[in-house]
């Protein structure tokens, strides 16, 4: 009895064994080749549980996912002359499992070959693009052209290219430097020129208002010297004709404003002789009082 138990133990273990080199599982993000004796049998798309013949034939699994390309930085220069540091990645999907294995034998080889091709291209298209392009709305275009000709290049690896983009695109530090030179340069002297063309028309409006200034001195000296002369005109006009009407009296009275005029101090002196004419009115007074 025992005997038949071990026999029974060996046997499961054999089919143990024999199941477990002969299934194998393919996940729903990957495909597999199967190959017998490194001669390709078949290719596997489909995802679950599968079977091989154990010990004769061996499963190689690929992804079937989208997957990144990350290229190092490439200094390019442009149609204008223009150098760029492009930082560009690239997406690509494995859609020929055997060519891909017998071309590159595995990711981490066509990841290689295809940044290589990635650079390349960059340096071609952008070869014969003008920054103005690589900045505006042709950037789509430019990106077109260079995922062509990395798909060129990336059949032969039984890959397809599935977007290629620019995650950015610099002035390398020098240039980018000479051009910050250049843009402050280009500043100051648009400020040069303001603050001057300022000081032009400041002088221009200082000079215009001084002239003006100038001007209207003039006509209010020249209307107030007409108004001074009409005024002692007519001054003049009033006191003849009030003169005109009684002199003796006009003359009373400029001689009176004379005396008020001289005496106006409190020791005011004054050496005049007794019958000077300046005292005629207070003579004729003296006189008057005698009779």
């Amino acid at each position: 009895m025992s005997r038949k138990l071990v026999a029974l133990g060996i046997v499961a273990a054999v089919a143990l064994i024999l199941a477990s080199t002969s299934l194998f599982t393919v996940a729903q993000t990957q495909q597999a080749l199967v190959l017998q004796f490194g001669e390709w049998k078949r290719t596997i798309k489909e995802p679950g549980l599968h079977a091989k013949i154990p010990f004769i034939q061996d499963v190689v699994l690929l992804d079937a996912r989208v997957l990144d390309v990350d290229p190092p930085v490439e200094q390019v220069i442009l149609a204008d002359q223009k150098r760029l540091e492009v930082d560009a990645f690239a997406r690509y999907r494995i859609t020929e499992p055997l060519q891909f294995y017998q071309s590159v034998g595995n990711e981490m080889v066509v990841e290689q070959r295809l940044a290589a091709t990635v650079n390349s291209a960059l340096r071609r298209v952008l070869g014969n693009a003008t920054l103005l392009a690589v900045l505006s709305q042709e950037r789509a275009r430019v990106m077109a052209d260079i995922k062509a000709q990395v798909n060129q290049e990336a059949r032969r690896f039984g890959v397809e290219i599935v977007d290629v983009r620019i995650r950015r695109a610099d002035l390398p530090e020098a240039t980018s430097q000479a051009v910050y030179d250049r843009m402050r340069s280009e500043r100051e002297r648009e400020a040069r020129e303001a603050r001057a063309q300022g000081n032009e028309q400041a002088q221009q409006i200082r000079s215009r208002a001084e002239r003006e200034r100038t001007v209207i001195l003039a006509e209010a000296q020249r209307d107030s010297q007409v108004l001074r002369g009409e005024g002692d005109n007519q001054a003049i006009r009033i006191v003849a004709e009030s003169a005109s009407k009684n002199a003796d009296f006009y003359a009373f009275y400029r001689s009176l404003e004379a005396y008020r005029a001289s005496v106006r101090g409190e020791n005011t002196q004054m050496v005049l002789s007794p019958d000077s004419e300046f005292f005629r009115y207070f003579n004729s007074m003296g006189n008057a009082q005698r009779r």
